[in-house]
């Protein structure tokens, strides 16, 4: 059986002692417990195939496609996340994947292909630490509240782009604004977190004209202490769990590359 070790105490395990390629659903129901439980998990020389990628995030549900960014030859499921200088990345901003559906994802499985020699790590943010340190009244206050997550939001850069609106027209079509709890309920550890994220939540409904509730959740749930920074090898894997927590990459490798290729899981 592999081995779980943590080396922080607010989220984020490392799993050794397997193969990635081999797996079992046996053992994918362990991990998808162990996911939950750790909000990240991260894997080591983790050699595999496209076709291995993809077996891999089956085991957990079906697999989504992004409507803005290249994929894998042969693989739609797998996207690819590949900048450089003169190909910056234009996602900066602490998130959660795809909030922007009317189900966002389970989570993601991100392997690095082509690694910079430095920078380029993963920033997590755990959402459930966060909702923890909040006030009685503050949770109380904000258990009743909506707030409207959208692609055009999150993607107003590349709609800006000459041609953008052109080429993102459909995926506009197909993903008008939606309105999510602003504290949800994980639901398998049934611990509640705090589901809005800088890129994509674009307002609280209601009596929050200003943006002040919204701007101090933000300034809460990116403090250091509810953090864990991911350095890349090559081969490496990160398996985050959507539903409690941010990410964001840290964009400070130009001029080198980096290549990641990333498969994301409906709920």
């Amino acid at each position: 059986m592999f081995k779980v070790i943590k080396k922080d105490e607010v989220l984020g395990a490392y799993i050794e002692d397997i193969n990635l390629s081999k797996i079992s659903e046996k053992t994918s129901t362990k991990l998808l417990s162990c996911l939950a439980e750790n909000e990240v998990l991260f894997f080591r020389n983790q050699n595999i195939s496209s076709r291995d990628h993809k077996r891999f995030a089956s085991f957990f549900g079906n697999l989504q496609t992004h409507p803005a960014y290249p994929t894998v030859e042969n693989f739609p499921e797998i996207t690819i996340l590949e900048n450089n200088e003169e190909n910056p990345s234009k996602i900066e901003e602490w998130h959660t994947d795809m909030t922007f559906k009317k189900k966002p994802p389970l989570g993601s499985i991100l392997i690095g292909r082509i690694i910079p020699e430095s920078g380029g790590d993963t920033m997590f943010s755990s959402l459930s630490r966060a909702y923890d340190d909040l006030s009685h009244e503050w949770k109380e206050r904000l258990e009743e509240m909506n707030a409207i997550h959208s692609f055009e939001f999150g993607f107003k850069e590349s709609l800006e782009e000459k041609g953008g609106r052109e080429r993102l027209a459909d995926a506009l079509k197909e993903n008008p604004p939606v309105p999510h709890p602003v504290i949800k309920q994980h639901p398998i550890t049934g611990r509640k977190v705090i589901y809005v994220n800088r890129l994509f939540t674009s307002h609280i409904e209601g009596d929050d004209a200003e943006g002040s509730i919204l701007n101090f959740l933000f300034d809460h749930i990116h403090q250091e202490k509810y953090q864990y920074r991911f350095s890349w090898e090559n081969n490496s894997i990160a398996f985050w769990d959507n539903r409690s927590v941010l990410h964001k990459p840290v964009n400070d490798y130009w001029p080198q590359l980096r290549r990641m290729e990333r498969i994301t899981i409906e709920s």
